[in-house]
């Protein structure tokens, strides 16, 4: 006869149990401090620290929204909160189309596959800061692309637009999609070569165009890969600090300017900890605004249906 075996979980007594589950906890309890005392720590302290008058040194008097009244009324951080949301929907929205169209050409089984899945990957194990360093020698008027250009024969040629005060804001969105398209590619490649391929012999012998595959077929499947690109690139633009430092410091004058060069500039050179961690604090306020209701829909919902 054959026999059934019992996993050992199903048969331990609530003693056995109780020692496993205390365990597991001793061996996550060091991960939940860090969590608790590093990173909720920190964001507390910011937050009070925003709520003080603290210059130099940090200060624990209270007066209350005053930095933020200061903040709000400076020139700087608004043009800082401009040039992120023009840099962050031109990034995001580049990098998830460039890098889809990337993805569409690798996965039609060209040569070379693997040399060119290396080149355009290539771009995003390189630091912002060697990017930035890169693309601000390739775009500088005396020495790359326009010199470059004036040299062959098109004296006319001008592209200026890292000395331009209305444009340079898009040498960074350009820079950027350089570096993180590449990566938006490998995470759809993924996707696109987990569908079915009996699903693409069904749309050809039913006559659906190509890209009517893509759009109403193919790009819903990618729901899953999309967000997590998405997630990924905004991460980036909210934290986007070395490629502005390495390519323009801000400038010309602030037109570059980013909210994260902000409260770095105010924390260790102008030493105004109170505006600093304000900019900070609304920075994170903005991130938790608008990544809540993402976490709700992915995971409070779907908690309720299993429910």
């Amino acid at each position: 006869m054959a026999t059934i075996s019992v996993p050992a979980t199903a048969t331990a007594s609530p003693r056995g149990r109780r020692r496993r589950h205390l365990a597991a906890a001793l061996a996550l309890l060091p991960t939940a401090i860090i969590v608790l005392v590093v990173y909720l720590g920190c964001m507390f302290w910011t937050v009070r620290l925003s709520l003080s008058s603290s210059q130099l040194l940090p200060k624990l008097d209270w007066v209350g929204l005053r930095q933020y009244d200061r903040l709000f009324a400076n020139d700087r951080f608004l043009v800082s909160i401009h040039n992120i949301v023009i840099f962050g929907v031109l990034f995001i929205a580049g990098a998830l189309i460039l890098g889809f169209l990337l993805a569409v050409f690798i996965d039609q089984k060209v040569r070379a596959e693997g040399v060119f899945r290396t080149v355009f990957l290539y771009p995003y194990a390189m630091s912002f800061i060697v990017t930035g360093l890169i693309w601000q020698w390739f775009l500088n008027p005396t020495l790359g692309l326009q010199k470059l250009v004036r040299d062959i024969g098109f004296e006319s040629f001008t592209f200026d637009w890292l000395v331009n005060q209305d444009m340079v804001i898009y040498t960074l969105v350009i820079a950027g999609l350089w570096q993180a398209s590449g990566l938006v590619m490998a995470i759809l490649l993924a996707g696109l070569r987990g569908i079915d391929a009996d699903l693409w012999k069904a749309a050809r012998i039913d006559g659906i165009p190509t890209w009517r595959v893509y759009v109403s077929i193919v790009l819903p499947l990618l729901g899953p890969m999309i967000v997590t690109a998405s997630v990924l690139l905004a991460a980036a633009v909210a934290k986007l600090y070395d490629l502005v430092v390495a390519m323009t410091r801000g400038g010309p004058g602030i037109s570059s300017e980013v909210p994260a060069k902000f409260v770095m500039d105010h924390l260790f050179e102008r030493n105004n900890i109170g505006l600093a961690t304000a900019a900070a604090t609304v920075m994170l306020v903005t991130v938790v605004a608008l990544l809540g209701p993402w976490i709700y829909v992915r995971y409070g919902r779907s908690g309720g249906r299993r429910a």
